[in-house]
């Protein structure tokens, strides 16, 4: 079993009194894999480097299995990291490159071949033990980062924002293979990115983060639809938040009305564009074309409202609106927020 434990962790940077983590709990279950996701400064990754003792935490603990790791340096703990950069030795050949950790910890020649070999195998990279790492492509060369912490058998695995280099094909080829590798092996797993379709196409949980704080923790499918504040809302996927007023049961902004069983007073309106139902108004309707995308599978139509607000909708058939048309609009599903908190859903 391997348990991760972050309890109350905090990280100050003495530069300008930065608090990049702030007070962050997480417990990360046996064979799991949660991702860390939020923008850039949200304290993701300082999290993923204390973790890996990479950084040290200004308060707090963190533990494996229920020991305590808070100040082990990064050699004398059972995690491997993965980073953004590869990290790779260009001297060495691959197979050296796998093997340096293992003698390191005095592992035998024969059981060190053992295993350099069986990871190649796994990550699809048998037979290139001889290779330069110059020798290898982008992807290939993240796949060797990726063997050289598993071939450690790590309690944790650590991955820093591993696909950001490469293009959006082989990104999108490499997070399904390092998804059936983790879920083979049964590794607990932490992931960092920016990239909402990572985050939602891999973690078992996603932990959505904004200066070093949580906003939401919860399955992707759940904080795709139902997300809890405003800030999730915007940053997962895409979505149309629109401010407005509640007055007697109904939203209003520039036109656009729509019932909102709510307390009197301001709120943000959150619909998807998939949610968004438009149909074409002779009288100049609730908002007005601005551009339709055709996608092929889908239609992607930009609103203007009367105040000139932004708001998308998708839709089936794309050839039926055209710039400059009006339109209703009619949402399928809603949220309301008010002080950073939901305050309903239907």
């Amino acid at each position: 079993m391997s348990v991760l434990s972050i309890k109350d962790v905090s990280k100050i940077f003495p530069n300008g009194n930065v608090r990049a983590v702030d007070s962050f709990s997480l417990d990360v279950a046996d064979g799991e894999l949660v991702c860390l996701l939020g923008p850039s400064g949200s304290g993701k990754s300082t999290l993923l480097r204390m973790v890996g003792g990479f950084e040290t935490p200004t308060s707090g603990v963190m533990t494996i299995d229920g020991e305590d790791i808070t100040r082990l340096p990064p050699e004398k703990r059972p995690t491997g990291m993965v980073f953004q950069s590869h990290a790779l030795w260009t001297h060495m050949n691959v197979f050296k490159n796998l093997a340096f950790g293992l003698k390191l910890r005095k592992v035998s020649p024969d059981e060190i071949k053992r295993r350099v070999e069986g990871v190649l195998e796994l990550v699809g990279l048998g037979g290139y033990g001889t290779r330069g790492v110059g020798q290898l492509s982008g992807g290939q060369q993240q796949r060797v980062a990726l063997a050289r912490s598993l071939v450690l058998e790590p309690k944790i695995l650590l991955l820093d924002e591993p696909f950001a280099s490469l293009d959006q094909h082989l990104r999108e080829r490499l997070r399904e293979e390092v998804r059936d590798i983790q879920q083979r092996l049964k590794i607990t797993t932490l992931f960092v990115t920016h990239g909402q379709d990572e985050a939602l196409s891999m973690a078992d949980r996603i932990v959505v983060m904004r200066d070093g704080r949580t906003e939401q923790i919860d399955r992707p499918d759940v904080v795709y639809r139902e997300p809890q504040t405003p800030f999730v809302a915007g940053f997962i996927g895409t979505m149309n938040l629109v401010e407005g007023t509640v007055s007697n049961g109904i939203f209003s902004r520039a036109g656009y009305s729509t019932p909102l069983p709510v307390s009197d007073g301001p709120a943000t309106l959150a619909i998807r564009p998939e949610a968004l139902d438009l149909a074409a108004a002779e009288d100049g309707g609730q908002g007005k074309v601005h551009r339709v995308t055709d996608y092929g599978t889908h239609g992607l139509v930009d609103l203007d409202l009367r105040d000139n607000t932004r708001i998308k909708a998708m839709v089936s058939h794309p050839d039926l609106f055209k710039a400059g048309q009006g339109v209703t609009l009619k949402p399928r599903a809603i949220a309301a927020y008010r002080d950073n908190a939901l305050i309903h859903r239907a």
